[in-house]
């Protein structure tokens, strides 16, 4: 008979792919952010909420803190690197107040999770009480990381558009979350599972959102494109239309000196 352990290592492997398409998933928008040289409306509040949640959940599987927990330092490990990847291209491409307020939350991200590692190691003594303390910053930046989205559904449902909430990064969220709330639930750790259901809870209402206003985004994309066009057409015209305005009234051009180039 397969034992639970067995199990729930099966499921954390499921999990750290599951999670690395997670963190992989908003590739496609940083491609574009590069070509165009602007983050344009995108918001940095939700990777530097990733990153401030794998920064604590190294901490966290630690084995000083929680032993046995590879499984979460491996993909929270990887997730860090990618997402300060993203933070580090957001500061690129982003310009004034923008730019700045990204690296203060950054730097203070950083100087805050290496006063927790500090204090945890110097001052708490049992892995019980590493554990709580640092579980307890997982399940409250865990649970902003999930609702740090809400700031581009409001955007979403403001301008009745999804085209800046990418359905990978939604679904992904979906599914890490269902994985990683079983894997806490088959030995059963309360700091996964709070964060990671309420990540499947929030992930839901992304996908319903992104199921409403499917409809209405491609026919603002439409009217965009179809502007576009007409705006080339006139300009087209009205190039024409210059050069006829110059041409003589008798159909004679006019001596070599003053005919239009």
């Amino acid at each position: 008979m397969v034992s639970a352990d067995a199990v729930r290592t099966v499921v954390g492997i499921i999990g750290n792919v599951i999670a690395l398409g997670l963190f992989l998933s908003p590739v496609p928008t940083f491609v574009t952010i590069c070509k165009k040289k602007s983050v344009e409306q995108f918001s940095a509040i939700p990777y530097l909420a990733t990153l401030l949640n794998c920064m604590l959940w190294v901490v966290y599987g630690l084995p000083w803190v929680h032993p046995h927990s590879i499984l979460v330092i491996t993909i929270n490990g990887a997730g860090l690197v990618i997402e300060l990847t993203y933070v580090l291209l957001f500061l690129l491409y982003s310009q004034g107040r923008t730019r700045l307020r990204v690296l203060v939350m950054l730097l203070v991200e950083v100087a805050f999770v290496v006063a927790v590692a500090v204090f945890v190691l110097t001052l708490a003594h049992t892995y019980g009480r590493r554990s709580l303390i640092v579980g307890t910053f997982c399940v409250f930046f865990g649970t902003m990381m999930y609702v740090a989205p809400l700031s581009i559904m409001k955007l979403v449902i403001r301008t009745k558009s999804v085209e800046y909430m990418p359905l990978s990064l939604s679904l992904a969220s979906f599914l890490n979350g269902v994985c990683w709330t079983s894997y806490a639930l088959i030995r059963f750790d309360l700091y996964i599972t709070i964060p990671n259901g309420l990540g499947v809870l929030f992930a839901v209402c992304q996908l319903a959102l992104y199921a409403f206003y499917y409809k209405s985004t491609k026919k603002q994309m439409e009217e965009r494109r179809r502007k576009a066009a007409m705006g080339m057409t006139e300009l087209v015209i009205n190039g024409d239309s210059g050069k006829i305005r110059h041409a003589p009234e008798n159909g004679h051009l006019p001596p070599p000196e003053i005919r239009e180039m």
